[in-house]
């Protein structure tokens, strides 16, 4: 952790639902990613990006194209375009390095291509080799995959990234040849709904949804302009005064991570999940299935490793208002527990 470049996340004023959702994410990937809907000027970019200054370090493979850790898919090595980290890791030799966790950023006019790599076809089908130029996912593998203003990519890109997103593969197939290689990152997707929505289906592919907006208490508005003020004044001394909590967080998500796997959750509340879906009106089972995972992770990261009913009613609030069929115009922004409730009473 390198204090002073990015703004400290700990330091960021409010938006805890935000917080919360990149968080769970980052312990838990499977999650499929979060997306932020919010007005302009709210932390979105500024949380993303500290987010990744403060996790721990990865080693990596050093040069690698894929950024694959040691020991990773040799397999996909003996494919690599990069020869002399080829050999390297084909000799048993390569060079391995420690960095940090990276953001990488999908621009808005991104083409199919430039998101997922391409195939050199005349080594293929001349050679029977195949040779794979890879593309954004690759480099987001084990890192952040940011996509600001993602209501303005066009659909079959979206469908690329939310697919990689949930199986944690990208899979390039051209002229009957086909490429795969991981692409396990956290997908963070932010919009401004003023500029237009995203299709139902492809809102349904985001585990987590957050709404924010700007901060209404007179008091929380004067501490982001006296945080900023001395952040800019000497951004050194602004995160070494936050280093702090930001160890702490840190060290929240590494043992979260760890705990995760040992989480369990009563059978009888598998049946609240389901009946929190279909009270709502979700259709699919993918939101069930979200859910449970998010109920996990929460149990994890607040030091719990059985699931409770809480879990639960958080997980809904993230996992279920972007799934909820809605009325033409009806806003996304709905209370989970009013809209239950409301159906419940409709259904005697």
């Amino acid at each position: 952790m390198k204090p002073g470049r990015n703004y400290p996340f700990a330091a960021i004023v409010g938006q805890d639902r935000m917080k919360l959702g990149l968080i769970l994410n980052v312990i838990n990937p499977t999650l499929s990613g979060v997306l932020i809907r919010g007005e302009k000027g709210t932390a979105k970019s500024t949380a993303v990006r500290s987010l990744a200054e403060i996790l721990p370090r990865i080693e990596v493979v050093k040069d690698c194209l894929f950024q694959l850790a040691p020991g990773e898919n040799i397999q996909l090595c003996r494919e690599c375009t990069n020869a002399e980290c080829r050999e390297q890791v084909l000799h048993g030799s390569p060079e391995i390095i420690r960095r940090e966790i990276r953001v990488i950023e999908l621009p808005v006019g991104a083409t199919e291509d430039r998101v997922v790599g391409t195939l050199d076809l005349e080594q293929a089908l001349k050679k029977g080799e195949k040779r794979f130029e890879p593309g954004i996912l690759a480099a987001a593998h084990r890192g952040i995959l940011y996509v600001d203003e993602v209501n303005l990519l066009d659909d079959h890109v979206v469908d690329v990234l939310l697919d990689s997103a949930a199986m944690g593969v990208c899979t390039v197939e051209r002229e009957g040849v086909s490429f795969s290689h991981p692409a396990r990152f956290t997908l963070v997707g932010t919009m401004n709904p003023e500029e237009g929505e995203l299709r139902p289906q492809l809102l349904d592919r985001f585990g987590l949804c957050v709404n924010i907006a700007s901060l209404q208490q007179v008091q929380d508005r004067v501490a982001i302009m006296a945080r900023r003020a001395a952040f800019e004044a000497d951004p050194q001394k602004f995160c070494r005064d936050w280093e702090g909590e930001s160890q702490r967080l840190v060290e929240n998500i590494v043992q979260a991570m760890a705990r995760y796997p040992q989480v369990t959750i009563d059978r009888k509340l598998l049946w609240e999940i389901a009946s929190y879906c279909l009270d709502v009106g979700v259709d699919g089972h993918r939101g069930d299935i979200i859910i449970l995972k998010t109920a996990k992770t929460l149990a994890a990261y607040q030091e719990r490793t059985a699931v409770n009913k809480n879990d639960i009613d958080l997980a809904a609030e993230l996992a279920l208002p972007h799934r909820i069929r809605r009325q033409p115009l009806q806003e996304i922004s709905l209370d989970i527990s009013e809209v239950r409730h409301q159906r419940k009473l409709g259904s005697r």
